[in-house]
């Protein structure tokens, strides 16, 4: 039994494309997640669930079921575990022999090298940019700087962080992270580079 998966990287993404190509293959059923692929795809487990002894799965490209060579592994490990193959329709891979599985695996270590390469080259752009000045990604600030040395004022007398957000008109968590910064802020992780 042929059972397709499709899946788009938002919701403002149609799947359209992929459900076609995979009823043109003779897919009947067919699983479709919207959301990115680091995300949880709950609708791949489904699919991979059902799979019996001799049934394919068939994906569009295989960027739809595998965020990385380790995941790829993983889906791949489950297939044979339930007997089952896997079919890309836009690329010359068909897991029922073992030159499609090499060539599914040497894929997938190119796709994932592919992606470390674009996000060290996104990592060395915001370092630049960081390095000119020039304040990158976030959302506004919601709080002046006057605002935030009045914050830190208001925390130095002993007031609690949900009452400080309550006179700046900010929620206790962006009081404290004007004042004391987050761990996770993107240019905390950025500097770890220069």
């Amino acid at each position: 039994m042929l059972i397709g998966y499709a899946r788009v990287s938002t919701l403002d993404q149609d799947t359209r494309l992929q459900l076609d190509a995979l009823r043109a293959a003779g897919v009947r059923q067919i699983y479709q997640d919207k959301g990115s692929g680091v995300g949880p795809r709950p609708q791949l487990q489904v699919a991979v669930d059902q799979l019996k002894p001799g049934d394919t799965l068939v994906v569009w490209k295989l960027d739809r079921i595998a965020r990385s060579l380790a995941d790829l592994l993983t889906v791949i490990d489950r297939l044979k575990r339930a007997r089952a193959t896997i079919r890309s329709l836009t690329e010359p891979i068909d897991t029922s022999n073992p030159i499609g599985e090499f060539t599914l695996q040497v894929l997938g270590a190119v796709a994932q090298l592919e992606r470390s390469m674009i996000r060290e080259r996104v990592i060395a752009g915001q370092i630049a940019a960081m390095r000119r000045g020039v304040v990158i990604g976030g959302r506004p600030k919601k709080l002046s700087d006057q605002q935030v040395a009045q914050a830190k004022r208001m925390r130095d007398k002993g007031l609690t962080w949900p009452a400080i957000g309550e006179r700046l008109g900010v929620s206790n968590t962006t009081a404290r992270r004007a004042v004391v910064g987050d761990d996770r802020d993107r240019m905390v992780v950025l500097r770890q580079y220069l």
